[in-house]
């Protein structure tokens, strides 16, 4: 850990991870990065998952970034947000066949050699599993808090457990659980209908003894944004899944206000008063 450092002008860096593939990771990590902006912070996003970045799609982003004077990245601007990944630099079809070290080279620039400007927040959606990219992340940055994002079936949440194990072995404060594609709300008749188990995140929060942030229903809409580069919190604002992550936002935002987290208290200070600012627009 002794080659962490701050990011020049940014106050703190939160991980949004999953132990395994498939649950929505990234759709949660754009969308909870515009629930903070929602309430006022200045927020960044950096795709960190170097073999599968879904961040283009996500935001229908396919310009590459420009370079300032100093020969660092400007990170490309989209509903109010600073965003960056690998998937901006390569075609969308090539194949990232790196090994480790070109893994771990490729978030050291992400983080370092980026101008990242003025942020509250810098959200990291990083990669699943436990390899170079999450130790990586770990040795170079300090941490203010990981987030994990998990389905309600057993499968997910064992490998959730592990991811989460990693975090706290490298003394990272857990910030608690999402549960993802909780429910499935017929939109005709209302019946709730829970296809993937009840209750697994709360579950596993319990046993890890850390907060357990909320759940998001299954819904074609977030499907549909996805696909489009329109996340639901921009395209339907009104909507109950947008709704559950501004919900999971300012939870979020409350543990970093109150330190709760562990993280370090003059990042913490910061972010105070910004956090009552006026919600900013798209």
């Amino acid at each position: 850990m002794s080659k962490q450092s701050e990011i020049p002008g940014v106050a703190a860096v939160i991980a949004v991870a999953s132990g395994k593939g498939g649950v929505g990771k990234s759709t949660t990590a754009l969308n909870l990065a515009l629930g903070l902006r929602d309430l006022g912070l200045r927020v960044g996003l950096l795709d960190a998952d170097i073999y599968g970045p879904s961040v283009p799609r996500l935001t229908g982003i396919h310009e590459k970034p420009a370079l300032d004077d100093n020969r660092k990245m400007i990170p490309i601007q989209r509903f109010g947000l600073s965003i960056m990944s690998i998937g901006f630099l390569v075609e969308e079809d090539t194949a990232m066949i790196w090994r480790g070290p070109m893994v771990m080279s490729a978030i050291t620039q992400m983080l370092r050699d980026v101008a990242w400007g003025t942020l509250d927040i810098l959200v990291v959606d990083m990669p699943p599993g436990t390899g170079d990219a999450q130790l990586t992340l770990t040795q170079l940055v300090s941490l203010s808090g990981a987030v994990t994002v998990t389905t309600p079936q057993e499968v997910a949440l064992h490998d959730v457990r592990k991811g989460m194990m990693m975090f706290q072995k490298v003394n990272v404060p857990l910030l608690g659980i999402v549960e993802n594609m909780s429910f499935f709300l017929c939109g005709h008749c209302g019946e709730r209908t829970e296809i993937f188990s009840h209750g697994g995140g709360e579950r596993a929060a319990e046993k890890l003894g850390i907060p357990f942030l909320g759940r998001v229903p299954i819904d074609p809409a977030i499907r549909a944004g996805g696909d489009t580069g329109n996340p639901i919190v921009v395209a339907k604002p009104d909507s109950p899944q947008a709704q559950a992550f501004r919900e999971i936002a300012a939870k979020l935002a409350a543990a970093l206000q109150t330190g709760e987290a562990g993280a370090a208290k003059s990042r913490i200070a910061s972010l105070l008063d910004k956090i009552k600012r006026p919600a900013t627009g798209n």
